[in-house]
């Protein structure tokens, strides 16, 4: 079979991924991007184990260019450009075409459910394919991490299995299909993770710090007893939505016991390592950066609909409170700021 697929967006997964997929004869890709002149036609990928250079069909921000005619259109985007994108592209998406998200703890599955006619299928991911990073922009990425097995939720499709089994061809894992949209668009990784860690980071008035932490590598007890919390409250939301499989508590996803354990796990898997903590170097000090995608992101478009759910249904979230009404107030404040 020949699958032609539309990646929306220009960032480390539209890298690997174009890089990945493409390298298939079977598979043709389209890039739609703001930058489409930065791109080459040739994308190298690698891994500890693998070199793959694909051939990209079109590299364009021409969206009726991109999307018309394709079969698979993936959003590899963050959650503030779901939303619009959604409403671009939905002019030029045939009623075969399967819409898709990387990313669906940030609101793919809300959104999409409403924005987009309801004969198209839609698809998102648990977690992402790979942790990547781009190596130079529009030419190569490296692959840091990859999943043993891919989780995703499927919704709006009379043919569950052949678009569960056509995932599991184009990225050569394991793919399980999981009971409901839930079980994706509300997730303990990025939303829990990231924002437990930026909490106890940076829930005080200092304004300059004197050196960049290493995200994980420097992570601390503290986080991870937050983390831990947030993810008791977010288990009493899944039971709620009734989502029974899928998503396993923070402990038993990093094979931990408790928060030392847990904090050991982090700070050792050589993919997290050398990440470093959202800031700016300023005259030899060091600031928090409010526009990196760990605020922009993971607080509105991850954590919030979270904390949305769990005051629908009145169910009681104190840590999740704190931690996501700290980051909203706190994003609200430093909007914008360099």
């Amino acid at each position: 079979m020949n699958i032609n697929i539309c990646l929306v967006g220009g960032g480390n997964l539209t890298h690997a991924i174009a890089g990945f997929l493409g390298a298939k004869n079977n598979v043709k890709i389209n890039i739609l991007t703001r930058k489409p002149e930065l791109w080459s036609k040739e994308i190298l990928v690698t891994s500890d184990s693998t070199k793959l250079v694909s051939h990209i069909n079109l590299i364009t921000n021409d969206t009726n260019r991109a999307v018309t005619d394709t079969d698979i259109v993936l959003l590899c985007l963050p959650g503030f450009a779901i939303k619009e994108t959604l409403e671009k592209i939905k002019p030029f998406i045939g009623s075969s075409t399967k819409v898709g998200s990387v990313v669906s703890s940030t609101g793919f599955f809300f959104e999409a459910l409403d924005i987009l006619p309801k004969d198209i299928s839609l698809f998102g991911f648990q977690r992402v394919p790979f942790i990547a990073r781009t190596i130079e922009y529009g030419k190569s990425a490296k692959i840091l991490g990859d999943k043993k097995e891919l989780k995703i939720a499927i919704e709006r499709d009379n043919n569950k299995e052949d678009l569960r089994s056509t995932i599991e061809y184009l990225f050569e894992k394991p793919t399980i299909l999981l009971e409901n949209h839930f079980a994706v668009s509300l997730s303990n990784s990025n939303p829990l993770l990231h924002t437990s860690r930026l909490y106890t980071m940076f829930n005080n008035d200092k304004v300059l710090y004197d050196k960049n932490p290493l995200f994980y590598a420097d992570w601390t007890d503290e986080a991870s007893e937050v983390l831990i919390q947030m993810d008791k409250e977010f288990f009493l939301i899944l039971d709620k939505c009734n989502v029974k499989q899928g998503i396993v508590p923070i402990l038993e996803y990093y094979e931990s016991y408790d928060k030392h354990s847990l904090t050991n796990k982090l700070r050792s898997i050589k993919a997290f390592k050398s990440i470093l903590s959202p800031m700016i170097e300023t005259q030899g000090k060091y600031k928090i950066d409010w526009n990196s995608r760990y605020f922009t992101e993971d607080f509105p478009f991850g954590l919030k609909y979270i904390y949305d759910l769990a005051h629908k249904y009145d169910i009681p979230v104190p840590t999740i409170d704190k931690v996501y009404l700290w980051g909203v107030k706190m994003i609200a404040k430093n909007k914008n700021k360099a």
